[in-house]
């Protein structure tokens, strides 16, 4: 526990204890001078690699000697708390930094030196290779949710800050991997999966109207509405279920040239059948996007991933059906 003083720092007499302020208080009787006992002042550091791990140090100095936590140590008199933190990280993990955030501001009480005030930065490295520094035994990067057991509970608040600071982000960011490789993992957009399945019904209708109205496919005026419909509703569910992967090349290939082929025989051109998936593709990213949030950035990559993929779902869509009308076009080869 801190030591409390004995005599004045000013004039050197005995100090008491009395009530200043509605709480007890040293005070020197002789010159009236009250010894305020504020929180020690610590900083402390999250730095992150490119892993998404957060550098961890081991002290080597009690209290705690022998256990992990984040680079951090008190502030001194004549820099700020960011400056201190940066030192921290210096000395500790011999790594330069920049300030990134603000993470977390905590207040603890440690048996060993009383009341704490802890404040913790993000960081980002700027410069150095990371090796422990004068009150570390050994300094290493933990996943940072899969860390060893912390020395400060104030440490793990701040961890829990710096994941949720960063969530949307890399949420954003493996969903934009998955999409360029087309692995078969969750993406962000498979919560509207749901949305245009449960209710293909009524993006089918919207675009029936638009089908038997619009100039690019007036043949469709033709047709018996129920068969539109009973197409239009098919083509949105196979959708939905490649979304999630439930559907193969092969049967979207076998879907759409089977539509085809029944235009044909009602005696649509190809210009028409294009025009009528163009606006099939059309109604389902308007109807998603009316029924969306735009509020977060999140919320926007969503929408665009998912017209990403709205888009190389139809180009497929029209090229099968394309190839259908194509008299010359084989029948099992280069359908990809």
């Amino acid at each position: 526990m801190p030591v409390k003083p004995k005599y004045c720092a000013r004039c050197g007499q005995p100090v008491a204890t009395r009530e200043v302020d509605g709480r007890p208080r040293v005070v020197c009787p002789n010159c009236e001078t009250v010894f305020y006992e504020n929180p020690l002042p610590v900083a402390a550091c999250v730095l992150l690699n490119e892993r998404r791990e957060a550098l961890l140090v081991k002290r080597q100095r009690e209290p705690h000697r022998g256990k992990w936590c984040l680079p951090m140590g008190f502030a001194e008199t004549g820099e700020t708390i960011a400056a201190a933190a940066l030192r921290e990280l210096r000395e500790e993990a011999s790594v330069e930094a920049r300030v990134l955030r603000l993470l977390d501001v905590d207040s603890t009480h440690s048996g060993y030196y009383g009341d704490l005030l802890i404040v913790t930065f993000e960081m980002q490295k700027i410069g150095g290779n990371e090796r422990p520094g004068d009150d570390a035994e050994e300094v290493r990067y933990f996943p940072i949710e899969k860390h060893p057991p912390l020395a400060f509970s104030s440490n793990r608040k701040a961890l829990r800050a710096c994941a949720a600071a960063h969530e949307e982000a890399w949420a954003i960011q493996d969903s934009f991997r998955t999409l360029q490789s087309a692995e078969d993992k969750a993406m962000l957009s498979d919560e509207l999966v749901a949305l245009i399945q449960d209710r293909a019904d009524e993006v089918a209708g919207l675009w029936l109207i638009d089908v038997r109205t619009n100039a690019t496919t007036s043949s469709y005026q033709m047709i018996d509405p129920d068969q539109l419909m009973e197409r239009a509703t098919a083509a949105i569910s196979q959708f939905s279920r490649w979304l999630k992967g439930d559907v193969t090349p092969n049967e979207i290939k076998g879907f759409y040239r089977m539509v085809a082929k029944e235009r044909e025989a009602q005696g649509l051109r190809v210009h028409e059948l294009l025009s009528a998936v163009a606006l099939l593709k059309k109604h389902v990213w308007t109807f998603v996007r009316a029924q969306s949030s735009w509020e977060r950035p999140i919320d926007a990559y969503r929408m665009l991933e998912l017209s990403r993929r709205i888009a190389l779902f139809f180009d497929k869509a029209m090229y099968h059906a394309a190839r259908e009308f194509a008299t010359d076009a084989p029948s099992t080869q280069g359908d990809g």
